[in-house]
């Protein structure tokens, strides 16, 4: 197989991540031997890598229902009113919120997003291109850029999702939340959220759900005016957890927030200290998700990918079968028929020269037919293969995968694995799991004291 050069994706990872972080420096290297047995098998192109399916900034999203508390909360959080009332309850844009040591704010297109590879919505448009035909092209619908002057971004990204009662659950809507989820390392939900149904919230519902064990859910509680006080406080909290729990949302922190627009330190709140707490943690949590990502990466080739391939493989070989049968039947039959009227089939088949003549004028027939049938039913296998693909919400090509598969060997013959998918692959993924784990002990240990022998030595 021909080596797949470094993307230049991983290259500008590794950059970054040289001098202050060897764990993800490290991860960065895996995801590229990844890549190599994705590029072997088809699943990508030479300048494609599978890291660039996840963000590796440190991303917060704030999600919140049609109320202003959300807008206000950012306000009041990143203490700053520039041009942030923009940011209004009626948007239907997935904002990112990045520092800017200039102090005076920017707006920028969903393009930026898109072309950016250290931007959690990178090549999305090839994502939304997916779900909805030339959608792609309209990516400034969907995102936008703001630039901001404000200390609590400095090396995280805040994405400020589209306001859940006011957006319905398209598939671009639904596949765009759930990929600010799952690339997320601390959400906000703002309570209100629940406050009205609609589809686009029990959307919302199942993917916390999903999600809920990940301890990366914040629970804000806009509080009502003049009604502050400790004891009113718990009683507020209590009543949300088990409105959540009765939606089988069951775990994450709740924190009662002042209200902003009657609080005298709107800025700085006590339970602002609590999120602060909450954020410096962030790019510990960014961490932990690359690496768990990466494993995911790895298994899901052999437990997402393969099991597609494997039943693409089995549908075809049906097909072509069944068709091959369907013809030696038809030429079965039409040799009954001319042995019932003229009687001499059998005496032709069992005759030392024409019996054989025979055969091979038939396998001479369906050997090529059996081919062309098999090209022309491997389109219908492949246009099924990108469908699942889009269900699946997977950048690997499927289709170029399976058409490893249409040699001449393999359309003739029966075989239970893909073209490619062998013990050696098997084990190489093995590898990388084994180096993952390797890589997860390794920033735990960064934690720890727990080799550390000098630090328990007398002295």
């Amino acid at each position: 197989m021909a080596e797949k050069t470094v993307s230049k994706y991983l290259s500008n990872l590794e950059k970054t991540f040289a001098k202050d972080n060897p764990v993800l420096l490290n991860a960065a290297k895996v995801f590229h031997q990844l890549d190599q047995i994705e590029y072997d098998l088809g699943l990508i192109d030479n300048e494609e890598t599978t890291a660039s399916k996840y963000s590796w900034w440190p991303i917060v999203s704030l999600i919140g229902g049609n109320s202003t508390a959300k807008s206000r909360f950012i306000n009041s959080y990143l203490g700053t009113e520039q041009l942030l009332s923009g940011i209004q309850a009626s948007s239907h844009k997935f904002t990112a919120l990045l520092y800017n040591n200039q102090s005076t704010p920017a707006t920028l297109p969903g393009t930026a997003l898109d072309v950016d590879h250290r931007y959690p919505f990178y090549q999305i448009s090839q994502k939304i291109e997916q779900q909805q035909k030339d959608e792609g092209k309209r990516i400034n619908a969907y995102l936008e850029l703001k630039t901001i002057h404000s200390e609590r971004l400095k090396g995280k990204l805040f994405i400020d999702a589209p306001n859940v009662s006011a957006t319905s659950a398209a598939p671009i809507m639904s596949m765009l939340t759930t990929h600010t989820i799952e690339n997320s390392d601390l959400v906000l939900v703002f309570c209100d959220v629940f406050e009205a149904s609609s589809s686009m919230m029990n959307e919302l519902i199942r993917q916390i759900s999903v999600h809920q064990d990940t301890n990366k859910f914040i629970y804000l509680i806009d509080a009502p005016a003049a009604t502050f006080y400790p004891t009113k406080s718990s009683e507020i909290i209590s009543s949300w957890q088990r409105r959540l729990a009765d939606l089988g949302l069951n775990t994450g922190q709740f924190i009662l927030l002042p209200n902003q627009e009657h609080s005298a330190n709107a800025q700085n709140p006590p339970q602002f200290i609590e999120i602060d707490q909450r954020l410096a943690n962030v790019e510990h949590d960014r961490s932990y998700r690359i690496l768990n990502v990466l494993e995911k990466s790895i298994h899901d080739i052999e437990n997402v990918i393969i099991p597609e391939i494997k039943d693409g493989i089995a549908t075809w070989k049906e097909r072509i079968n069944l068709t091959s049968l369907l013809i030696l039947g038809g030429i079965a039959a039409l040799a009954v028929f001319l042995e019932l009227q003229l009687g001499i089939v059998i005496d032709l088949l069992f005759d030392p020269i024409t019996g054989p003549i025979i055969i091979l004028v038939i396998i001479s027939v369906m050997v090529p037919l059996h081919l062309i049938n098999a090209k022309l039913q491997s389109k219908f296998i492949m246009n099924r293969l990108n469908d699942r693909r889009k269900d699946l919400h997977l950048m690997e090509n499927l289709g170029e995968f399976f058409e490893l598969n249409l040699t001449f060997s393999r359309m003739l013959f029966n075989f239970s694995e893909p073209a490619g998918w062998n013990k050696k692959v098997r084990t190489r993924l093995a590898q990388l799991s084994d180096k993952t784990k390797d890589l997860v002990q390794s920033l735990n240990d960064s934690f720890s004291t727990y080799n550390d022998r000098d630090s328990d030595a007398p002295d």
